[in-house]
């Protein structure tokens, strides 16, 4: 469940219809992709878009997934994406989310992902000061 003690961002979306599988439900592969979604809205929201700190010279490199899927969501549902952060150190962030039917609030996916930060030459550091301050603005106090 969204945490209540942080900033947690929502962006609501229709399913499209090439995100279904044959069963005609999204497709498990596509949660990665609304994570990924919900992460960038997430950083735009703390006023730190993430294509700006690619430009500044970082990536924050995909560590771990984990989903857990809890009820099939359809082509043309709309849902909410929603986003927050787990736990933000010195070189690695962790994101928490959460897919839900946008009408009911029916939560359907849960997930985690773990970054870790890295330079354009590949090499881990420490996440930008600037960046890192304008995604604590979403922690507890």
């Amino acid at each position: 469940m969204a945490p209540t003690d942080r900033f947690v961002s929502e962006n609501t979306f229709f399913v499209r219809y090439a995100e279904t599988d044959a069963m005609g439900i999204v497709h498990h592969s596509v949660y990665i992709v609304y994570f990924e979604e919900a992460r960038s809205h997430y950083s735009r929201e703390m006023g730190a878009p993430y294509a700006d700190f690619e430009s500044s010279g970082y990536w924050l490199t995909v560590a771990e997934v984990q989903a857990r899927f809890i009820v099939p969501t359809r082509y043309g549902q709309q849902i909410a994406a929603r986003c927050w952060i787990d736990d933000l150190k010195n070189r690695t962030i962790t994101f928490g989310y959460e897919i839900v039917d946008a009408a009911s609030g029916q939560v359907c996916v849960t997930g985690r992902s773990h970054h870790v930060c890295i330079n354009h030459a590949g090499q881990v550091c420490r996440v930008p000061d600037e960046w890192a301050a304008a995604m604590r603005k979403g922690l507890p106090g």
